[in-house]
């Protein structure tokens, strides 16, 4: 959703290797050791530590058959874990962009499945 792809393609390889790994995981119904529920949010968070920085991917699953990613980004606080508001209106808002887009591709499934009968 948005510009996750964008921003895990400009991560060091390690960490795009971490999360491609988790991502995997989630896709074939797997729980990745990086991989953690958020509190709050329908979504799960990768965190990975690369060379003194801090990288976050937060995707979800909620969507039957779907792994949705929504957000990544390179942790630049110093002050603590807690994951920045800003952030969180942001996942909050791809987690609905995400809802809808399955929505409108389970519809357009219903339809090729019923012309096709």
């Amino acid at each position: 959703m948005g510009d996750s792809r964008k921003q895990i393609h400009g991560f060091p390889a390690e960490v795009r290797w971490e999360i491609g790994g988790a991502i995997d995981s989630a896709e074939n119904g797997e729980s990745h050791v990086s991989a953690s529920p958020m509190r709050g949010i329908n979504a799960i968070e990768v965190v990975s530590d690369h060379d003194g920085d801090t990288y976050r991917c937060m995707y979800t699953t909620k969507f039957k058959g779907h792994v949705y990613v929504l957000h990544a980004f390179k942790k630049k606080s110093t002050s603590g874990i807690k994951t920045p508001k800003r952030e969180i209106d942001l996942i909050e808002k791809r987690l609905k962009d995400a809802k809808a887009h399955h929505e409108e591709f389970r519809t357009a499934q219903r339809r090729r499945l019923a012309d096709t009968h």
